[in-house]
């Protein structure tokens, strides 16, 4: 099974698969997850949906085919495997996989699990938001984004992506005096912004996963030489802790906004919200945490950590639309994510797949105990 297991993510991580461009990495895992035994769909935005068992619970097991741009190149290095996506999230997807696979394999387990490879999670989010509107059912999710195999991520903050539109009047650039330029006001309204979220804070309480804070994404502005720019836009990452919802901090933005707007009555600035995604936090308490933990302690050997993070995932589009037990789960440590070092160490996506198993074989023994 370890072979297996080491060259079936092999095999993925050889596969480039950018955000749009999953087709070729989707029919490689559909192939593969037939021969191994699993019922093997294609959804209408591309997801690959392997199914294996029968009844309940119904599991779901959920990652990302998809990476961001750019390629690593692979190899092998120190029991170490490079490659774009080796934990962002491959090696997640193909741990859940094989422990999928080695359950089926089990003859005491009851249930069903759906292992859900999905579109565009590092772009639009198109996978899970399908199958969120095609009505999808389990009674328990994990997703497979990497936490480490030590830890367990119960909680995401929720995020905003605004665009501004500053306009002005325009002139001849050899009398700025004359006029308001727009990517002058542009950045004076980002320090307005940036002066009203900042973190740390002076409240001693507040964490990054409990703050509000915004970044400049993008700035873009001017005509040319001699031109004083007359419309400069910005684009802004405002993440939401989960204390608030996205309405709530957006309204927060347009108070600062049209206290800038006041003061400066004589530009015009338009706001566009381009996508929100709600906070969200699991409960330490459910079942499927019990789980997981019991598991991590049993195969790792030490407690697991839960995380919140201040990052956004699917999770949280997720959790927000079902009611059920939900966390995120992998190896691989996330600070290498769209990064040149990006790396997963084999022992521990070896070792995820153990604690995946052990995982899914105590929630179908719990629910068969609950529900005889």
């Amino acid at each position: 099974m370890k072979d297996q297991a080491v060259r079936f993510l092999t095999n993925l991580l050889g596969i480039y698969s950018p955000s749009g461009k999953e087709q070729s990495i989707a029919n490689f895992l559909a192939t593969q997850m037939k021969q191994m035994g699993f019922e093997v769909g294609i959804d209408a935005v591309g997801n690959v949906i392997g199914v294996v068992g029968d009844g309940n619970p119904v599991i779901l097991l959920c990652g990302h085919m998809d990476t961001v741009a750019g390629n690593v190149p692979l190899r092998v290095e120190e029991d170490k495997l490079y490659s774009r996506g080796a934990v962002d999230a491959k090696g997640p997807l193909a741990a859940m996989v094989m422990a999928a696979l080695a359950v089926s394999k089990e003859p005491t387990f009851k249930g069903k699990i759906l292992i859900a490879s999905v579109v565009e999670e590092e772009a639009t989010s198109k996978g899970v938001r399908h199958l969120i509107t095609e009505g999808i059912q389990a009674d328990y999710a994990i997703f497979g984004e990497p936490s480490g195999v030590e830890n367990i991520t119960i909680g995401y903050k929720g995020q905003i992506q605004l665009k501004i539109v500053i306009k002005t009047e325009t002139g001849h650039a050899s009398t700025p005096w004359l006029y308001d330029n727009a990517l002058e006001k542009a950045y004076e309204l980002w320090e307005r912004i940036r002066s009203a979220c900042v973190f740390p804070s002076m409240d001693p309480q507040e964490t990054p996963f409990s703050s509000i804070t915004v970044c400049l994404v993008k700035m873009v502005g001017g005509q040319g030489d001699s031109v004083i720019p007359f419309e400069a836009e910005m684009n802004f990452d405002v993440r939401v802790p989960i204390q608030f919802t996205t309405a709530q901090v957006y309204d927060k933005m347009i108070k600062i906004i049209g206290n800038y707007q006041n003061a400066n009555p004589q530009i015009g600035i338009n706001v566009s919200v381009l996508d929100t995604v709600e906070p969200f936090e699991a409960s330490k308490a459910s079942p499927l945490v019990h789980a997981l933990s019991l598991s991590v302690r049993k195969i790792i050997g030490k407690p697991a950590t839960l995380l919140r993070k201040t990052g956004t995932g699917d999770m949280n589009l997720l959790g927000n639309a079902m009611n059920l037990p939900i966390v995120t789960y992998g190896p691989g440590d996330s600070h290498l994510d769209h990064t040149l070092d990006e790396h997963i160490k084999i022992d521990d996506y070896l070792n995820s797949i153990e604690v995946y198993k052990e995982t899914i074989l105590k929630l179908g023994g719990l629910y068969n105990k609950n529900n005889p």
